[in-house]
This record gives structure tokens, sequence and C-alpha cells, in this order.
């Protein structure tokens, strides 16, 4: 029998899920960058990490990291050279909690947000946070300034109060949502990074909603609401280029893809 494979750790999704080339690129079969190959390219690559600081961080030995890493580059090469669309999905991992030993716990962004954000609730609440601006739903997940929180027991509002995100960027804003003990994610358009990682926390998105935020939490306890299943984000300022939509991988502790252990 085969060796389980081992998840591979990585600190937060990619927010870009795909690039496509100006001319002619649409029409080529792209390369598929898998979320783990990604992250070695951004250990290495970007961060300036060795591959033996890489394969600590994603807590796997170093011959995998570096096999990881040569994958990952061959991959950007035939991209490059061929003029072919690269998408980033799949693959072999989990989410950092922000509890890895290896990557100084104590400067962690998400120690930061989970000690401002944490919110504790009842075993029957069910908690809703809505992207918010002046009352309405906002329409753009990653540059949303407000959450509006709603507690909800046998169907019913309880409270609620609006959250300032203190300009957190949009690639904790998914964490943000996740010390909050957030359930439930309504919003206008959001893209796939944040999809993935709403996933992975187990927060259900209602993605693609317009109107007033409160008109929207009432229409879905009472089963109404209109949204959209699978959302994409239109929104171009840099974050997104291209489809938004991904995979969704790496709930808690375990992949969802292939057969992965602690």
């Amino acid at each position: 029998m085969p060796r389980p494979t081992k998840c591979r750790m990585i600190c937060r999704f990619p927010q870009t899920l795909e690039f496509i080339p100006a001319k002619d690129g649409e029409q080529k079969a792209p390369v598929i960058l898998t979320v783990d190959e990604f992250e070695t390219i951004r250990l290495i690559d970007r961060e300036g990490l060795s591959q033996e600081q890489c394969s600590q961080r994603m807590q796997v030995a170093r011959t995998t990291a570096q096999k990881i890493y040569d994958s990952a580059r061959k991959k950007l090469a035939d991209a490059l050279v061929d003029g072919r669309p690269l998408k980033i999905e799949g693959g072999e991992y989990r989410l950092c909690n922000g509890m890895n030993p290896f990557c100084g716990m104590a400067t962690c962004y998400k120690q930061e947000i989970y000690q401002t954000y944490q919110k504790s609730k009842g075993e029957t609440i069910m908690r809703i946070a809505v992207t918010y601006e002046n009352g309405q739903v906002y329409q753009h997940f990653g540059h949303t300034e407000q959450f509006k929180i709603y507690d909800v027991e046998d169907g019913k509002i309880i409270s609620s109060e609006v959250v300032s995100t203190n300009g957190q960027g949009h690639g904790a804003l998914a964490e943000v949502l996740s010390a909050l003990q957030a359930d439930i994610l309504i919003c206008g358009g959001i893209g796939g990074g944040a999809q993935m990682a709403l996933a992975s926390a187990g927060i259900r998105l209602y993605g693609g909603v317009t109107g007033e935020a409160d008109a929207a939490v009432a229409s879905l306890l009472a089963g109404t609401l209109a949204y959209v299943p699978d959302v994409q984000c239109h929104h171009h300022e840099g974050e997104h280029h291209g489809g938004c939509g991904g995979h969704h991988h790496g709930e808690g502790h375990e992949c969802r893809h292939g057969h992965c252990t602690d």
C-alpha cells in the first residue's frame, strides 16, 4: 500500500488564480500550478527562504520541498516560453492556523488578527457576516472596510454590530471572519482565493447579493435570498485577473484532495 501523502502547510491562498497571455492565450491549454507549488515559489523566490526553511514552513521533508519547487519552476517555464495560460488550483495542502512554530508566531499576522477580533459565541448561535457600507451589502469583498455581524438563535436575530476591518488587506479578511467565528458570509463580488480561504475556515458563502444588509439577512433566514452560487469577481484593481473561480481544499488539518495525513 502506498504511503499517504503528507499535507503541505500553506500560509495563505493566492489571490490571483489565472494568468492569460495577451495574444491568443485563451486558445492554448493551460498550465496547472498547484497551491502547494505556488507556496514554494512564494517562500523561496519571493521571501528568499532556503529550501530547508521552506520545508520547515510547509512541514514536509526537504527533499519533498525541493521536488515541489522543481515542479513549480518547470511549469512556470512552460507557461512563459510557450505562451500558455497559467492556472493555480488543486494540490495536497492545508491552511496554517497561525500556530506554525517555524514562522515566528509572535510576529504572525494571523496571531494579531485573532487577538484583535476574537469574539466568542454560544453553541446555539449562528453568526452571519455581511460586507457592509452605509446600510448596503458592499460589493467588493477584498476592499470592504466593515462587516456587519448578526447573531441568530432559533431563526431570529438576537443582536447585531458593525465591525471595522481596520484596513486589513484582502488576504487577511478571511482570517478576520474566522476570528469572529462567522458561520456565513453574505457579500457581492469575491475572488477565488478568498473563496478558498472561506471554505477552509468552514464559512458558507452567499455571493452576488445586492441591496440592504438587514434585508439580505432577513431573506436568508426566510430561505428566499437571491444569490449567485458560482459568483465571480469582476473588480479590477490589481488583485484579480481573468476568472476568479477556484477549487476548495484544506479544511482544518486535513486535505480534501488526495489522501493526506497530518
